[in-house]
């Protein structure tokens, strides 16, 4: 599959071996042609792996996640990779300087290490080791200037070295700035889907609440103004009822079902008053669990005889709700109702 990976590859590849070659093209006799072959090898073993060593291993949620993050941390060059990168900038210039001898230093086939070794920290500094990549053209401009002097050493490619990993370095900064406004994207994109989702969930739950509403207190609210106002003992009793059931069906959704509801009707049929909140804690209950919770509650009221149910939902990791029943003490005002059921309902499997 061509990718603009793969050009760049096959490009650094074939650039890294023309500028080796070069130094095979010998215009004179060489004092130790087995040192320049040697020297070619590493240098283009060295390069090679640089290009190509990748072991880094990103996930796709963690790339997701971390999109500039998983794009530096796949690309950086492996410490041994750098290791040897810098070992090469240091070895290949006196070795071949010393392979030719003296008098072609400055020929043709002796001076490609100028433009390979930029090459080599060019793809350094593209695997993400900055200063490894500067490093090497320290090193290579004081190798260089030793054997050479300053004036060929610049003159004969050491520039052009410099001017390389100046680019890719300034290339590397826009990616990785780029790469992070990618990231800050995909969150802002997946922060507005999350808000979305959340408004049309909420507004299909009061969908929900509208229609219990109209089917609780439809009935209530025709006969009334059929009747004009004027209801009957049994129609405020309903009318009451009715109030209760919107009630629990705004302030805890999640602790009804037709058994809760049955149990709750007849309580307050009897003259209890009773109080439903769900203060959270049952959020992220399974059905299963939440039926469990419910039966127990079911069972609690079924046994209850207090004038004043309070029920809630508890945040504690081991209580799910806790029913409180008050009634009037014997002789005393209701301000001073007593306590006489206390029932606490444990979350299913909590110790």
């Amino acid at each position: 599959m061509i990718s603009v990976k793969n050009v760049l590859v096959a490009l650094a590849v074939a650039f890294t071996a023309y500028l080796a070659a070069r130094g095979l093209w010998w215009t004179e006799p060489v004092p130790y042609p087995l040192i320049v072959v040697a020297t070619l090898g590493m240098y283009l073993a060295t390069t090679w792996l640089c290009i190509f060593w990748d072991p880094a291993s990103i996930s796709a949620a963690q790339e997701e996640e971390h999109i500039g993050d998983a794009h530096r941390a796949r690309g950086r060059l492996p410490v041994p990779a750098m290791i040897l990168a810098l070992a090469a900038a240091i070895i290949v210039p006196s070795a071949i300087s010393f392979a030719v001898g003296p008098g072609a230093v400055t020929s043709g086939f002796a001076t490609w290490y100028l433009g390979g070794i930029g090459a080599l920290m060019t793809i350094v500094m593209v695997r993400r080791r900055p200063w490894t990549a500067w490093a090497g053209i320290v090193i290579l401009a004081v190798g260089s200037m030793a054997w050479m002097g300053p004036a060929n050493a610049l003159a004969l490619g050491l520039v052009g070295s410099i001017v390389w990993v100046t680019c890719a370095q300034l290339l590397v900064r826009s990616l990785d700035r780029a790469a992070r406004d990618t990231s800050r994207l995909a969150q802002l994109q997946r922060a507005a889907s999350a808000w979305q989702a959340s408004q049309v969930g909420r507004q299909r739950e009061r969908r929900v609440q509208v229609q219990q509403a109209l089917a609780v207190a439809g009935p209530v609210l025709t006969r009334t103004v059929a009747t004009g106002g004027r209801l009957n003992d049994d129609d405020r009793l309903e009318a009451r009822l009715a109030e209760g059931r919107l009630r629990d069906e705004m302030r805890g959704p999640r602790l009804l079902d037709d058994e809760v509801r049955a149990e709750l009707e007849r309580a307050r049929r009897r003259g209890a008053n009773v109080t439903v909140l769900d203060e959270g804690g049952l959020e992220g209950l399974d059905d299963e669990t939440l039926s469990v919770i419910r039966a127990q509650l079911a069972e609690a009221l079924r046994s209850a005889s207090s004038d004043r149910l309070y029920i809630r939902t508890s945040p504690d990791a081991r209580v799910a709700v806790t029913v409180v029943g008050r009634s009037p003490s014997v002789g005393g005002p209701s301000e001073e109702d007593g306590v006489d059921l206390w029932r606490e309902i444990p979350h299913p499997g909590a110790a």
